[in-house]
């Protein structure tokens, strides 16, 4: 008969377990970057409470369908070492649980955050003064990558594995310009979303890191907005 474990240990066994997955899954350390962002969004817009509640049921949605998947997955590794049709099917559907509470945190997001974004950009274009031209915004993006290639120099010389990368701040860049002239709400989120698609397709080829690429979306999207910032004043 096996010993009984304590409650406390159980609960010590299942951090244990979030540890591992945020230490060694990719997905699961996207998913915890992501809920924190989320969070800060529903902090600095002042959400409703059944708004809050259903971000929440998101988050934690799609971080236990994670937490599924990968034990899942290391539990379907220990039985069948080698590729086998069913072990792959095992996989597949688990990841498919990933995908669904994927969407539904996205539909979520766009749902509840969509109202607030909407009325902080209309408030931002009724202070608008200044109009970028097509010399400015080339001009706009050569100091962004001009600035790229310095920090990334930089961080080269310290030996640091963290360097932004150069098409996530272009991308990003380029998405903000957009924001800057359009006039509807959803054009710009769509600007934006493109930009993320980038970096997710960076990322999946594993071609930079999520922290360079996260780095790079940073100093694009910080640039632009300064430089764009410096130029009404």
């Amino acid at each position: 008969m096996r010993p009984k474990v304590k409650w406390h240990r159980s609960f010590r066994f299942a951090y244990e377990g979030v540890k591992y997955a945020l230490s060694t899954q990719r997905n699961m350390k996207f998913h915890f970057f992501a809920a924190f962002v989320v969070l800060l969004m529903a902090l600095f817009f002042h959400l409703h409470k059944l708004e809050v509640l259903f971000i929440l049921l998101a988050v934690t949605l799609m971080i236990v369908t994670e937490l599924i998947n990968t034990a899942v997955e290391k539990t379907v590794d220990l039985a069948m070492p080698d590729r086998h049709p069913l072990a792959k099917i095992a996989k597949d559907v688990a990841a498919a649980s990933v995908l669904v509470s994927a969407a539904f945190a996205a539909i979520v997001g766009m749902v509840v955050f969509y109202e607030p974004i909407d009325r902080l950009f209309r408030e931002a274009k009724s202070t608008q003064g200044y109009t970028l031209t097509a010399g400015s915004i080339w001009i706009l993006l050569c100091l962004v990558m001009l600035t790229v290639i310095v920090v990334e120099t930089r961080f080269s010389r310290k030996g640091s594995r963290v360097q932004p990368s150069l098409l996530s701040a272009v991308a990003f860049a380029i998405s903000t310009f957009i924001t800057c002239y359009a006039t509807v709400t959803f054009i710009a989120l769509l600007a934006y979303l493109l930009a993320f698609v980038v970096m997710m397709v960076l990322y999946d080829k594993r071609s930079r890191g999520f922290a360079s690429l996260l780095l790079g979306a940073l100093i694009g999207g910080f640039v632009s907005v300064l430089a764009y910032y410096l130029m009404n004043i």
